[in-house]
């Protein structure tokens, strides 16, 4: 841990990542106190008991750090702009346009980023109009809901998202780290106090004993997700020898890394967010529904969908495992990669080049993906589980919240090495 956070120390003797690190920690204070502005014309009271008995929408304050449960202007978080990047991916796929955009350096980075932005505010109208809809037939919001009222809800919630979007650009653009991340990570981060007081509250014997298993599985957990997030399969990639002005080039070799875990967190947020539609249909269908058929439809849905039940947790794991292997192909096409490899000159030894290359590099990233797959499955159900052992509910915060908490804190320190690295080579250079 020490040469973990040794890049980070060090970082604070420099003065220019000492100021990217005061202009990141104000940016995040100003998030962190913009979640505590509620929206007005919401009983607050009653939004915190429904939420206590909604599994998806507890999931979703959790990681807003608590902003939906208040109600904040910021409510929504991050999740329009998330989603709004991961259709952006997708849409790389079907038009050519968008994918021949992304290569081009800065511009085309600049340009993905502005799309990203409009996909976000129609997003985030969809995702505000559904959730004061939701609050309207629970009544929640205050007063009946008043058009009017609620026009000014879906507003400022809009709004907050694009406020807390922009923050997050502000802190790439000037801080450190990637800002939408460290957003995320921050209100992740800020629901472990309250989780802490509810979980030491209680001082028996047996619950110090659950707190001891529950510590030393976090301990491991987390290892496991280092260990997977930086695991690599070099393959060795070697440059034919030829001549340019009489002198021989070439014949160097370097190594093309394909990761274990090439989705990162991705996967985990697509299934939770499939795995919960049938409890939270299902609710929806017992309450509102006069038809007995329906009504019997929902209560079996809801039973056989709790958050530990075997349905459950199987049907999560999998769609982790088919979520992975889908978002892999998204984001890793070898037959690119092999014509990439191919055009410059370069071969794996042992492997023709072109399709034979290609083949080769899905031959092993289906193998290593499956460990990934397999691995991230396990991180998501396992505080289920190990909440159902040890009896502890209020630490399981879930795998999304652990990888992304492990994977911000491996990507600062990894940041801060290569700058105070470049500083170094600078001082040299200079002397």
């Amino acid at each position: 841990m020490s040469d973990l956070l040794a890049p980070i120390i060090n970082s604070f003797k420099i003065p220019e990542l000492r100021r990217k690190i005061i202009i990141t920690a104000i940016i995040v204070v100003v998030y962190r106190i913009a979640a505590h502005i509620p929206v007005g014309g919401v009983d607050l009271a009653a939004l915190r008991q429904f939420f206590q008995g909604n599994q998806f929408l507890g999931l979703l304050d959790i990681f807003s750090g608590g902003t939906l449960a208040n109600f904040s202007i910021i409510s929504l978080g991050l999740n329009p702009y998330i989603n709004a990047s991961i259709i952006l991916q997708l849409l790389q796929m079907v038009f050519p346009s968008l994918e021949a955009l992304s290569k081009e350096g800065e511009y085309g980075r600049q340009k993905i980023n502005q799309y990203t932005r409009y996909i976000t505010v129609p997003l985030a109208v969809l995702q505000s109009v559904g959730m004061v809809a939701l609050l309207r037939s629970q009544g929640v919001i205050s007063g009946g809901g008043n058009p009017l009222d609620v026009l000014t809800i879906i507003v400022a919630m809009t709004t907050g998202t694009i406020f807390a979007m922009w923050l997050g650009e502000l802190i790439t653009e000037y801080g450190v780290g990637n800002g939408i991340s460290l957003l995320i990570f921050a209100g992740i981060v800020a629901r472990a106090p309250v989780s802490l007081a509810q979980t030491f509250s209680v001082t028996d014997t047996q619950q110090i004993l659950n707190l001891m298993i529950f510590a030393a599985l976090a301990l491991v957990i987390t290892a496991g997700i280092v260990y997977v997030n930086e695991g690599r399969r070099q393959i060795m990639i070697h440059y034919a020898r030829r001549f340019l002005g009489g002198r021989e080039v070439g014949g160097s070799y370097s190594y093309l890394p394909l990761r274990v875990n090439q989705a990162g967190v991705i996967p985990i947020i697509f299934a939770v967010s499939l795995v919960l539609v049938p409890s939270f249909g299902g609710q929806y269908l017992s309450q509102a529904s006069s038809q007995p058929t329906l009504q019997s439809i929902g209560r079996f849905l809801v039973l056989n969908f709790q958050v530990h039940s075997l349905t459950y947790n199987l049907s999560y794991f999998l769609l982790v495992i088919g979520f992975t292997y889908f978002y892999t192909a998204v984001i890793f096409n070898p037959n690119k990669i092999a014509d990439e490899i191919k055009k410059t000159g370069a071969f794996i030894a042992g492997v023709r080049p072109g399709t034979a290359t290609a083949a080769y590099l899905n031959y092993i990233l289906v193998r290593i993906t499956l460990a990934g797959a397999i691995f991230l499955g396990i991180v998501a159900i396992l505080p289920s589980i190990v909440s159902q052992i040890t009896g502890i509910t209020t630490l399981a915060v879930g795998g999304t919240g652990i990888l992304i908490v492990v994977s911000v804190i491996l990507d600062l320190a990894k940041q801060f090495e290569s700058k105070l690295v470049e500083r170094n080579y600078e001082g040299f250079l200079k002397r």
